[in-house]
């Protein structure tokens, strides 16, 4: 019964897309994607959304995490791995994208999304000096985690620069995420409305933190800055 209705929604959504997706529930349809693919299906989402696609990998990783939580069929471990899996390799294959060929892109549309040269410039010198915190701690952080390689990739931060900490912030957002998703899974066991309620908390949380830090950072960056130009 589940493999017909796991069938059910894949050949839907192949079929009659716009009509799938209205006609169904978006957990259902990850569920059934999960149910069918197992594991690749954790490393699919993750890579697909980490290469700059809006695409639900976060909640994939949760609702695996929770599966091996509930249903015991998934292992916790694997889980974790394929999500780093494919969060290394989606973001690689951003920041391919945006090496490659996304500045021509962005100097093309970018006034489309209010993206002036003069805001191209600043990005530039931002990564320059910031890149590496930017590609770590923007794993955590909703919009950056699909833009955050497209961008490094566009102003050309070195890729071994890029990969390392890419790596380091896809390993650990794939830990903290999955050992979440497996405990909440314990604690409200079938409610798995209340994993993802949860995990939008934490995730404003990481991202509050996160902002607070920068804007110290640049606070104290410029009071360092004006007490040399001071001492001058």
């Amino acid at each position: 019964m589940e493999q017909k209705l796991s069938t059910y929604f894949l050949h839907s959504l192949l079929s009659k897309p716009a009509l799938a997706l209205a006609s169904i529930n978006f957990l259902q349809l990850l569920q059934a994607t999960l149910h069918s693919l197992g594991y690749p299906a954790v490393v699919l989402f993750v890579m697909i959304e980490s290469s700059g696609i809006p695409f639900p990998g976060e909640t994939m990783l949760l609702l695996a995490s929770f599966y091996a939580a509930v249903y015991h069929d998934l292992s916790l471990p694997i889980v974790i791995i394929c999500a780093a899996g494919g969060a290394i390799m989606g973001d690689n294959l951003g920041y391919m994208l945006g090496r490659t060929g996304g500045k021509a892109l962005v100097e093309r549309y970018g006034k489309h999304f209010f993206l002036k040269p003069e805001r191209l410039q600043q990005a530039e010198h931002f990564f320059a000096r910031h890149g590496d915190k930017t590609v770590f701690f923007g794993r955590f952080v909703a919009v950056l985690r699909a833009w955050a390689a497209f961008l490094a990739g566009i102003n050309k931060m070195a890729w071994q620069k890029f990969f390392l900490y890419n790596a380091l912030g896809g390993i650990l957002w794939a830990i903290i995420y999955g050992l979440l998703g497996f405990y909440a899974g314990q604690i409200f066991h079938n409610n798995f409305a209340q994993v993802e309620r949860l995990a939008s908390n934490v995730t404003w949380i990481l991202a509050g933190i996160i902002l607070i830090g920068v804007v110290i950072a640049l606070i104290l960056y410029k009071k360092c800055k004006q007490k040399s130009v001071a001492a001058k």
